[in-house]
């Protein structure tokens, strides 16, 4: 009489196993996805920061940075001498015509220049 639950424990065993073996093969497979994307994550910081260093090393040499801050500084200090506030008022006045592409690529240069970072933190703040 018990010889029939033989197999049927033999089927159950079975399929016990395979979902034990499915199981850890899907355990196994989103381990390795996220072993992949931390790879990934980690490469890209990497690159990041070996980027900055770079980019810090060459602007020891590049007079770039300085230019930007001394041609945003004219405006401010023609502002402050008498009879030159109407030159800075027709300076506006001219870049409000200007097409918006030169202010996003002015806007690039000057990022690049001081660092996307800076720009970041700067936005930040407002």
């Amino acid at each position: 009489m018990l010889q029939f639950l033989t197999p049927l424990a033999s089927l159950a065993g079975s399929w016990i196993d395979a979902k034990t073996t499915k199981q850890a093969a899907e355990a196994k497979l989103k381990l390795t996805e996220a072993e992949a994307k931390a790879k990934i994550l980690l490469s890209e910081k990497t690159s990041v920061a070996d980027w900055e260093r770079v980019m810090a090393e060459n602007s020891g040499s590049s007079w770039k940075d300085e230019f930007f801050v001394i041609v945003l500084s004219i405006p401010l200090i023609l502002a402050f001498v008498p009879g030159a506030e109407v030159i800075v008022d027709r300076g506006f006045e001219q870049l409000r015509k200007a097409p918006d592409w030169y202010f996003y690529s002015l806007g690039i240069a000057i990022s690049a220049s001081f660092g996307v970072k800076g720009y970041k933190q700067f936005v930040r703040r407002k």
